[in-house]
């Protein structure tokens, strides 16, 4: 029986890829399995696989015959996935020695449907320790009750699917896919349904992952118009959220989150080609239309000067209107 699949996407990380490997092979178990999910690769990663699926033991190689992106890479491992666990691991990142073996104790211990870790942040020598916001540590909680409070930072904005580890029985009831197709803030919808629809989960002081930043083929460092797809994510997470049965007391946190994160990336638009940051404020004006109007305004009532007044200024040139109205809105 396999008791934990690794899910690893690689998509052009020829200069990283090794080094994700290495770490792979100091974390095998008899009963581990490493899916290396090649995301149609045409760098040399694909060449670096087939020697890694002969060299390290539970490596199994699948290929993209087309290149789908992280999420739907991260969807064909989980279809293959045998395991009484799943995690997830990024083809650029990498493992310390013995990781895998004490996150798997450690959720096996609690017995929660799913379990979160801390992860090391490192921007080319920089290390940075950053924690999951979630206060209580080693104690099972109730997911949906860590979404909350709206003005702080919780457990779904620390969206990483690559930090915890989670139940087969979250795949089997259909929580652990993410929205085919999603280019970036993949995440953000699959750690909110996370939360509202399992039963229980923990956190963990675990330090073993490294999350490498800065790489320069990571979509967080390109300016095109697949950053974009984070307004489809947050699309999908108020929509979702507007049907949950606490809608009127989680949504609040869901609009607020919105609002912060496309008033980040106006903040940096000149990283953007021209065309995509036309776009980028177009398509969040008309986010900030769609949005409960009443939810919006206590958000943007509770936010910094700075935030508020960006947000503020890109509805007014949209819409024509003064200000933000009270009226309530469609979800």
């Amino acid at each position: 029986m396999v008791k934990l699949s690794v899910i690893v996407p690689f998509y052009n990380v020829r200069a990283y890829a090794p080094d994700t490997l290495a770490s792979l092979r100091a974390n095998v178990r008899e009963d581990f399995e490493f899916l290396l999910v090649d995301d149609c690769s045409t760098d040399g990663t694909p060449e670096i696989l087939e020697r890694a699926e002969r060299e390290v033991p539970g490596a199994v190689l699948i290929r993209h015959e087309r290149n789908g992106g992280l999420a739907t890479a991260r969807n064909t491992g989980l279809d293959a996935a045998r395991g009484a666990y799943i995690t997830f691991l990024d083809g650029d990142d990498w493992l310390a020695p013995g990781y895998y073996e004490q996150l798997l104790a450690a959720a096996e211990e609690l017995g929660a449907d799913f379990v979160r870790t801390d992860h090391v942040q490192c921007t080319a020598r920089e290390r940075k320790v950053f924690r999951a916001p979630v206060g209580r540590r080693n104690e099972v909680l109730r997911p949906r009750d860590a979404i909350l409070p709206a003005d702080r930072s919780t457990s779904v904005d620390y969206p990483m699917a690559w930090a915890g580890i989670y139940r087969r029985e979250l795949l089997d009831r259909g929580l652990l896919h993410f929205t085919d197709g999603l280019r970036t803030a993949e995440d953000r919808p699959w750690i909110w349904r996370l939360h509202r629809e399992a039963e229980s989960f923990a956190a963990v002081g675990l330090l073993g992952i490294f999350y490498r930043r800065g790489v320069a083929s990571s979509l967080t460092q390109i300016g095109d118009v697949r950053q974009l797809d984070f307004i489809k994510a947050f699309d999908q997470v108020l929509e979702e959220t507007a049907n949950d049965p606490e809608s009127e007391r989680l949504l609040p946190k869901a609009v607020r989150t919105y609002c912060a994160v496309i008033s980040h990336h106006l903040g940096s638009i000149e990283r953007f080609e021209p065309s995509v940051a036309r776009k980028l404020r177009s398509t969040s004006a008309d986010a900030l239309r769609r949005m409960p109007q009443d939810v919006l305004k206590d958000a943007l009532d509770g936010m910094d000067g700075e935030r508020s007044s960006r947000l503020r200024r890109l509805r007014r040139r949209a819409t024509g209107t003064p200000a933000v109205s009270g009226a309530a809105g469609a979800a």
